[in-house]
């Protein structure tokens, strides 16, 4: 069997070069849309259910791109068509998110809002699974490990640039961090065009600097026989679904455990900050103080991932010496104990402190299940493995969107800190799940 060639530093950052744009655009999603749709006029309550629309679009989407790319080759290559299809479709969104006085007119500011989220996030994940099986595909196994690493390196430069931008707008560039209730703050809108051309240059880079291996090349790397791959009647996705590694199914549980986590930060973690620390009143979205708090939570989003691009650079050799799964059941305890701190800080700046366990776990929650995974799979099935694997990411966040509104409201009383105490019990149940579902020989 011939062996793929061993990649330099720069061939593999090429890699995952695009990712950057990609995480920088996501992160923005991540950090604003619970502002712009309050600053439509959205409930607190009722966030969780516009946010349903990201996961949904996530588990319609994946399994399929990954099934695709797959059996994809043109001249562009196999995975590359997928990413830069998502890039243009991502930046379209990111255009048109802060914008709905555009289409005023037609739909409501909210519906047009939860319409962009659905575009945003729907491209996100057409480029997501490419680019995991990229590195995969693109590896020798002894640099795995390392691909992974530093694609979790750039994702999180890319989250701190986007996080960072409405922040850096509106204190170092004087640019308005107000609105009036329907329209979105300067700062945000500018943010995001600057992410979209991030996203657009970062993704023509990889696809350019890139070349992917051809499919006889390829089988031939992966051991197999090019024509006869060809000729074998394609499998169903049920079959191939129910005879899927079971490493799969223990891996689901602690990401069910930490997706739910990251979900829940995502949605509340502005009104929680926001409450907690500033003291705005329920509902307060249009107020100095609760933008100002906005602000800040993308700083805070921007640290954790400027804590898990420094572990990342660490991540390889920690878990080389250490074990893929103790490396990863410490990371998610650490992850935990940064979540539960928020509730006993009460200065902004004390926060800075809890985002450095939740960077580390982010980190690992990156690279940990795919390198894990990664030499598990068959090669020929890598991309649909990769896209039925990230059924494990949307579920959890699918039912935390259900579940979370109605319990802010029955349970918390809009109270929105509490739902980040309970991001933080759920990413220790994740640690704990590792440890139990998980061996280092699966």
């Amino acid at each position: 069997m011939a062996k793929k060639p061993k990649l330099s530093f720069w061939q593999i950052w090429n890699l995952s070069f695009g990712f950057l744009g990609v995480q920088a655009g996501f992160a923005l999603q991540n950090a604003n849309v619970s502002r712009i749709l309050s600053n439509y006029g959205a409930d607190l309550h009722h966030l969780s259910f516009f946010w349903l629309l990201a996961p949904t679009m996530g588990l319609i989407i994946q399994p399929w791109v990954g099934a695709a790319s797959d059996r994809t080759w043109n001249r562009m290559g196999r995975r590359k068509p997928f990413i830069f299809g998502g890039a243009i479709a991502a930046a379209i969104g990111m255009f048109f998110m802060p914008n709905s006085q555009l289409a005023i007119a037609i739909l409501p500011p909210v519906i047009f809002g939860a319409f962009m989220l659905a575009l945003m996030d729907a491209s996100f994940n057409v480029t997501f699974q490419p680019f995991r099986s990229l590195v995969a595909d693109m590896t020798p196994e002894e640099q795995t490990n390392t691909g992974y690493s530093i694609q979790t390196l750039l994702i999180n430069i890319g989250a701190l640039i986007g996080s960072f931008l409405p922040f850096v707008l509106t204190n170092w560039m004087g640019i308005s961090n107000t609105a009036p209730k329907g329209q979105v703050p300067a700062s945000v809108i500018w943010s995001f065009y600057i992410g979209g051309a991030m996203l657009l240059i970062s993704v023509l880079w990889t696809v350019f600097s890139t070349k992917e291996y051809p499919p006889k090349e390829f089988a031939e790397f992966n051991g197999k026989n090019y024509e006869e791959e060809v000729k074998k009647e394609k499998v169903s996705f049920f079959k191939t679904l129910v005879t899927m590694p079971k490493i799969m199914g223990k891996l689901a549980v602690v990401q069910f455990f930490s997706w739910f986590a990251l979900f829940t930060m995502w949605v509340y973690t502005t009104p929680a900050v926001a409450q907690h620390i500033w003291g705005t009143a329920i509902g307060d979205a249009a107020s100095a103080d609760y933008n100002a708090a906005a602000n800040w939570v993308g700083v805070l989003f921007g640290l954790y991932s400027v804590f898990a691009a420094i572990f990342a650079v660490f991540l390889d050799k920690i878990a080389n010496n250490f074990g893929r799964v103790k490396t990863y059941a410490i990371s998610l305890l650490l992850g935990g104990l940064g979540f539960l701190s928020i509730y006993f800080f009460k200065g902004q700046y004390a926060l800075i402190a809890s985002m450095i366990g939740v960077g580390i776990a982010w980190a690992a929650i990156l690279a940990m299940p795919y390198a894990i995974l990664a030499r598990s799979l068959p090669s020929d099935k890598m991309g649909v493995y990769m896209g039925i694997f990230n059924i494990t990411v949307v579920v959890p966040q699918i039912i935390s969107g259900l579940i979370l509104g109605p319990l802010l409201k029955a349970v918390f009383h809009e109270r929105a800190i509490f739902m980040i105490v309970l991001a933080g019990i759920s990413m220790l149940l994740a640690s704990v799940s590792a440890l139990i579902f998980v061996r280092e020989n699966d």
